[in-house]
């Protein structure tokens, strides 16, 4: 195949792939993606190092709609109803345990009886350690 043609397919497998919503993404694939965007720039973090991967996670995964900061404004939170949670909200923070946030974060907001459009992860079932750090992360988010 030449490298015009190559070019072509590639750019071509980019632009179906943008194209995507995470839950198309999902219903194509065995495990859950992160958002297409996040898909080129996707670099598996350091073996046994659970907290750059939790770090990686929540910016490919969560940000999306619970922005870097964790303040709910992500770019694909606009057209969300109910808004995604404000993790950054002290109240809320003493309100949940860290069993419900690490049930949440595999399983999806249904599994704790919230949205059904907060999308669990069940790919992290088997990292609890990661599962952890991200409790932590966000945990960490209301400093």
């Amino acid at each position: 195949m030449s490298s015009t043609v190559m070019g072509v397919v590639v750019m071509g497998i980019g632009i179906a792939l943008a194209g995507c919503t995470p839950k198309e993404e999902a219903a194509t694939q065995q495990k859950p993606s992160p958002p297409a965007a996040a898909h080129a720039a996707e670099v598996p973090p350091a073996s046994g190092d659970a907290t750059a991967e939790a770090a990686q996670i929540f910016e490919q995964r969560c940000a999306v709609c619970h922005g870097m900061s964790g303040d709910g404004d992500g770019t694909g939170s606009a057209a969300l109803s109910p808004k995604p949670r404000k993790l950054t909200d002290p109240e809320w923070q003493k309100s949940v345990t860290d069993d419900y946030l690490a049930k949440i974060i595999v399983y999806g907001g249904a599994a704790v009886g919230k949205s059904p459009t907060m999308p669990g992860n069940p790919d992290l079932d088997a990292k609890p350690a990661v599962v952890n750090a991200i409790v932590a992360y966000v945990r960490d988010l209301n400093q």
